[in-house]
């Protein structure tokens, strides 16, 4: 009988942090900080290559250059890696969530009235109003928000679980059951 092949990266033990770029570090610093509630843990300054090392290693053009990049830590959740580059052949509009690389970082709150109106009156721009899942995420609430520089936010809450989680013996990570 042959050994059945462990899955995934050997030693993988979660999320350490999400990077992405913005245009303004000060105006990135105060929504991480003032309305999202992050805490500045460090900074790195400028990186820069006279050869091809930012292309090979980063995937960005090979004179671009990092002008600073700022680490951030947010509750329970992943860390932030924040950066701030000049690129050198330009910026790409940022993708939309039907784009192939759109993506959102997602919060989990406990009172989703309570967030949201919280977003609002510091004016952040939210998406329209909290959205009830169905099917087998039926539980949870969520809403979207955008950050002054466009990047995708979204606010979840399932204070009684999902659906699914009824007789699930692994579900995704949630504050009442962390380990479960």
């Amino acid at each position: 009988m042959s050994e059945k092949k462990a899955r995934g990266i050997p030693g993988l033990r979660g999320t350490d942090h999400i990077g992405f770029t913005v245009p303004d570090l000060e105006e990135a610093h105060h929504f991480l900080v003032d309305i999202l509630g992050s805490e500045m843990i460090y900074e790195l300054g400028a990186k820069r290559a006279d050869d091809d090392w930012m292309q090979t290693h980063l995937g960005v053009h090979p004179r671009t250059v990092v002008r600073e990049i700022r680490f951030y830590r947010l509750g329970n959740g992943a860390n932030f890696e924040m950066f701030l580059y000049e690129a050198a052949d330009g910026q790409a509009p940022q993708p939309r969530n039907s784009d192939i690389g759109g993506h959102h970082i997602a919060f989990y709150v406990d009172d989703m009235d309570v967030a949201v109106s919280y977003l609002r009156e510091n004016g952040v721009a939210v998406m329209g109003e909290p959205t009830a899942s169905k099917q087998s995420a039926e539980g949870q609430r969520w809403i979207y928000f955008r950050s002054p520089w466009g990047l995708q936010f979204e606010l979840v809450s399932f204070p009684g679980g999902k659906a699914y989680e009824n007789g699930a013996e692994r579900v995704l990570w949630h504050p009442a059951h962390p380990d479960r």
